[in-house]
């Protein structure tokens, strides 16, 4: 029997990515999508692909909740946005699964951290998962292999498209401002700097960046390690802690984010040692923000939760 699900806050680029996903997903069937903006308008409208082209976003309140079934909830709300929502759908349904796209949990220790690949056993038995950051899962899977090796905080300078910044208009995903351009911000103090510093428990430098391109993430990796190293020994620790992972690449060139963007994939490569200092290393890692980032990433988790095969509805060459 399949299980019900409910996105709260489906106008969002991640939202709409979800629901893309959502639409081929022969195990999990949509029973609410809200979105404020958007409310009344067929799901057809914003993902082509949507089966049933009578099926309508809505709005609903959190002290609505109790009115509708499902065994899911997700929700994809600005940062700050979801405890009421989390208070409610608790009282109304206990057991319900609750995942948060956004930032509010991800530091709560009642919640699990769903950085699938490395926390699958806890996933699985979680009612609230928090998914992780989109910068945050590249930088994770870049540093984590080599974390007790590490002599120093790690300098991690990330590009992302402007999809990052959401919908709501702004500097970061304005394409005039952006054209022949590149905008730094936060330069101290981001919120994905914090999260991998947790999830890491070790302190990380972060630069974010945007770029006048829609989606991708691509992260150059700087490491200070206890003991010299080679590129071809870091290339063989991360393809062995990483072996047997379906959606991630382990390479030797330098990856790209054309060769994951669309995709559920995520890819780490290029090791490369400073040769007047073989205790110093660098690297890249890249992913869609979109998919690998955020959607594709939070399927893997719920389909974990409830027991199902955990790349259920996601297609592992491309989106």
């Amino acid at each position: 029997m399949n299980k019900k699900l409910a996105l709260i806050g489906a106008r969002g680029y991640t939202g709409s990515a979800l629901l893309e996903l959502l639409a081929s997903h022969p195990q999990l069937d949509l029973v609410l999508a809200t979105s404020e903006s958007n409310a009344g308008r067929a799901i057809v409208e914003e993902v082509p692909a949507w089966p049933d082209t009578d099926q309508c976003f809505h709005t609903l309140e959190p002290d609505g909740v109790a009115g509708v079934t499902a065994d899911v909830w997700v929700l994809a709300l600005p940062n700050g946005q979801s405890t009421p929502w989390v208070e409610a759908i608790g009282q109304a349904h206990p057991d319900a699964l609750i995942l948060d796209l956004g930032a509010d949990w991800r530091f709560d220790p009642d919640w699990t951290y769903g950085l699938t690949e490395f926390n699958r056993e806890t996933i699985g038995d979680s009612r609230r998962i928090a998914n992780p950051g989109c910068y945050a899962t590249g930088a994770l899977f870049g540093l984590m292999p080599i974390r007790r090796s590490l002599a120093a905080p790690p300098e991690v300078f990330g590009v992302s498209g402007y999809s990052g910044a959401g919908r709501t208009p702004g500097p970061r995903n304005d394409p005039e401002r952006l054209r022949d351009n590149l905008i730094p911000y936060a330069l101290t103090g981001h919120v994905h700097e914090s999260e991998i510093s947790a999830h890491l428990a070790r302190p990380v430098r972060f630069h974010p960046h945007v770029a006048p391109f829609f989606r991708g993430i691509s992260l150059t990796i700087s490491v200070v390690l206890t003991q010299p190293v080679s590129g071809a020994e870091l290339l063989e620790i991360y393809r062995d802690r990483l072996a047997g992972e379906a959606l991630i690449d382990v390479v030797e060139d330098i990856p790209e984010i054309g060769q994951v963007a669309g995709t559920p994939r995520l890819a780490v490569g290029g090791f490369s040692v400073d040769q007047r200092d073989p205790m110093r290393a660098t690297f890249v890692a890249v992913l869609d923000n979109l998919l690998k980032g955020a959607a594709s990433q939070a399927l893997q988790n719920i389909n974990l939760a409830l027991g199902l095969d955990e790349l259920t509805g996601i297609r592992v060459g491309s989106e």
